[in-house]
């Protein structure tokens, strides 16, 4: 009887690793090829923005590591005050996702930048890693800017753009300051979230039962494509750095909860600001708060005009 319990309960162990090796290359594959959608709103794009800028919008690319070619929209405002902002969009989206924003940086003077993120849109890499290689595209795009802006270069992100945003302010020269919306802390952290809301299920399955899945996930990647994927911690990026930071979290947003924007300002340095936005959800700030929104946004820029490294 004894044996055929032990016999029973190895073999349910080892179905149970197999299961997690095959969920957690699944889940992984998912994570790095998120869908791609292509450019097409160029035009529209250019209707947008018309009133603001006469030179209208420039086609730019740079190499990045790994042999990838990015691609994005340059705009120089009538009005220039000689800055400039790189906008940073979310997973699965384009330079088109963060195309509304622009506008209310060019009315402020600003240029702006708009890059698709590597394996996204029109910009090539064969994977998304959250921002183990993507901090060094930032890092390409501002050397890109530096001859071409006299003042200062601004980081704004959303939700993956912002995890991008914030991590590449340890390797990004001449950065003034950076604003984000709904940024995770660490990849390990937004993965368990991720599991629990796929699965329906709460903390014990996501920590605990699921945790050889993302281990599984986590190896996976490492050993087939060379990324750590653990390695993309915007929370300890930002205790890192002396980038002024403006942090902005939803207190409705479901997606990516406003307690990793928390944990991310528990351990930051003095000078970053976390703004909570009631009612909110997630890269909702904008829309329940668009007055307040462009005044602390903007603020935040104009009251930080000198390279913090």
């Amino acid at each position: 009887m004894l044996r055929r319990s032990t016999h029973i309960g190895l073999s349910l162990l080892g179905l149970y690793v197999v299961l997690s090796i095959a969920a957690g290359i699944y889940l992984a594959e998912a994570a790095i090829h998120p869908h791609r959608r292509p450019v097409t709103g160029r035009a529209r794009y250019m209707a947008m923005i018309e009133s603001y800028s006469n030179s209208g919008v420039e086609d730019v690319a740079v190499d990045a590591t790994n042999h990838a070619e990015l691609k994005g929209w340059f705009v120089r405002p009538n009005v220039w005050n000689h800055e400039a902002v790189i906008l940073l969009h979310g997973v699965a989206d384009d330079r088109e996702g963060v195309a509304g924003y622009s506008v209310m940086f060019l009315k402020a003077g600003y240029a702006v930048l708009l890059p698709d993120s590597r394996a996204h849109g029109d910009s090539g890499g064969a994977i998304a890693t959250y921002g183990v290689m993507e901090r060094n595209d930032i890092a390409a795009w501002s050397a890109w800017l530096r001859p071409r802006v006299d003042g200062c270069t601004y980081l704004f992100g959303e939700s993956m753009g912002a995890a991008i945003a914030l991590q590449a302010m340890t390797v990004t020269r001449g950065l003034c300051a950076v604003a984000v919306e709904s940024p995770f802390s660490t990849f390990r952290e937004i993965a368990q979230d991720r599991i629990a809301q796929d699965t329906g299920s709460g903390w014990v399955f996501s920590h605990i039962v699921a945790r050889p899945m993302l281990e599984a996930a986590l190896l996976y990647v490492q050993l087939h494509y060379g990324v750590n994927l653990a390695d993309a911690q915007p929370k300890s990026s930002v205790a890192a750095s002396r980038v002024p930071t403006l942090l902005i979290a939803g207190d409705a947003d479901r997606n990516i909860a406003p307690r990793h924007a928390m944990a991310i300002m528990r351990t930051s340095p003095s000078q970053d600001v976390l703004w909570e936005v009631p009612n909110a959800d997630h890269g909702g700030a904008v829309r329940v708060a668009g007055a307040e929104f462009e005044r602390r946004v903007l603020g935040w820029f104009d009251s930080h005009q000198i390279p913090a490294s």
